[in-house]
């Protein structure tokens, strides 16, 4: 066998590899309109073998119904001279005689001389195609138009696509992220996402979607969002084993909703620990043990201590405390009646000056007890809310709610709480002032006059 003929046979067998080898179906046919060649997926779609094909005069009787075999093949070889590709549905004709409605891709085939020598012709069913342009469509909306973001992580947990609505949540643009560790982006909470993250890649997405709190970077600050995400693995549909390429995360801002449920339900707790005081202390015979219940209530899932400070002339007289190493009730203070020597400007005196709420914290960092106890405070306290008592238009004292460091500090709506509370509470004081009975500190002197 000469050289030339073995290089001959070598082409001919890479190409019926490479024919056989493609996804789409593939059929060829000379300038007579003899079909040359059929590929494998061509009798997978069809039932036709290459033998039973290659050879035959046209498509017409085996693969296309004899009445609509002049059409096919008129459209088919019109390419043969003309530029580019032509695309056309057909129905076609499967071995066991069904019908398949295929979308096919044709182009001239020239040879050597430059003039048309055949057509060879693409084809796969119609569903499958369009199914395929679903896909590709659903993709490009996701990374462009999505209302939800988007974000493609490799198998190292690094972005490599982000969508917009996923770069504006992340407050970066869309190319900032790729390749960075999410820890670049995300100061809290990224040990939880990644952690999803790696669970997807190892065992599959998730049964269920899952919220994560976040701390982004933004800048010199940093902004607090919860995030309703779900989690796909994606593995590559070219290797007879699934490779992981990485894993998909969608997800929504659901911050917005997630607060509002919270605050409805601390609403709805405090409402209820409200009413559980009032039936509480209507049992009370002795209106300052009514008063110490109303705190009680108050402390559960709002504050750590509690104290009491009654007015006594110019200065306020501790009457009743929370535990300061450990949770306990408010109870009267055992030996009271002595002044508690706060300094000019502290909460509680700024809380009787303005006559309302004052709030004020340590500062980050400062947990080492010495701020509190400045301040005649137990030494856990970290956060600070003084509420004054008001009673008939007087001023009778000041409530004071502690909270150690595991806490965040009161805000605008716990002051309002607050507030509630005291005016209970002012008013048991009161009514055990005005009964002339001994305060809890063995005699208290009456409240200043505003």
């Amino acid at each position: 066998m000469s050289a030339s003929t073995s290089r001959g046979t070598a082409g001919a067998e890479l190409l019926a590899a490479l024919l056989d080898g493609m996804d789409a179906a593939l059929c060829a046919f000379d300038a007579d309109g003899t079909v040359t060649h059929w590929n494998r997926e061509a009798e997978r779609v069809l039932g036709w073998s290459a033998e039973e094909a290659v050879g035959r005069p046209g498509l017409a009787g085996w693969a296309v119904r004899r009445a609509d075999a002049d059409d096919v093949q008129r459209r088919l070889m019109a390419v043969m001279g003309a530029p580019g590709r032509r695309v056309h549905e057909f129905a076609l004709l499967r071995k066991d005689g069904g019908r398949v409605l295929v979308r096919t891709q044709s182009a001239g085939v020239r040879g050597a001389d430059g003039k048309p020598a055949g057509v060879y012709c693409a084809f796969s069913e119609v569903h499958a195609q369009i199914d395929l342009e679903r896909a590709i469509a659903l993709s490009e909306a996701l990374f462009e138009d999505a209302s939800w973001g988007v974000v493609l992580v490799d198998v190292d947990l690094r972005p490599t696509v982000v969508n917009a609505h996923a770069a504006r949540a992340l407050g970066a643009g869309r190319t900032t992220p790729l390749g960075r560790p999410l820890g670049e982006l995300i100061a809290q909470g990224v040990e939880e996402l990644e952690g999803a993250l790696q669970h997807v890649l190892a065992e599959g997405a998730p049964d269920a979607p899952a919220e994560l709190w976040v701390t982004l970077r933004e800048g010199a600050g940093t902004r607090r969002r919860c995030w309703r995400s779900g989690f796909l693995r994606l593995a590559s549909p070219l290797t007879e084993e699934p490779v992981p390429l990485g894993a998909g995360w969608v997800f929504q801002d659901v911050t917005e909703a997630r607060l509002a449920a919270q605050e409805a339900d601390r609403l709805r707790f405090r409402s209820n620990q409200l009413h559980r005081a009032s039936r509480s202390a209507a049992e009370c015979e002795d209106p300052m043990e009514a008063a110490m219940a109303s705190l009680d209530f108050a402390l559960a899932g709002f504050a750590d201590h509690a104290l009491v400070d009654l007015v006594a002339g110019e200065r306020l007289v501790r009457a009743a405390a929370t535990p300061a190493d450990a949770p306990g009730p408010c109870l009267p203070v055992a030996g009271g009646g002595i002044p508690v020597r706060y300094a000019p400007g502290h909460p509680a005196l700024q809380a009787v000056d303005r006559t309302g709420p004052v709030r004020a914290s340590a500062g980050a960092g400062r947990t080492d007890g010495e701020w509190a106890r400045r301040r005649q405070w137990p030494p856990d306290a970290v956060h600070v809310l003084c509420t004054v008592l008001r009673s008939r238009g007087r001023t009778l004292g000041v409530v004071t709610f502690l909270r150690s460091a595991h806490r965040s500090a009161f805000e605008r709506p716990d002051a309002v709480y607050a507030e509630t509370v005291a005016a209970r509470v002012a008013a048991s004081v009161d009514l055990h002032l005005a009964g002339g009975r001994s305060g809890p500190s063995g005699g208290l002197p009456g409240p200043s006059g505003d």
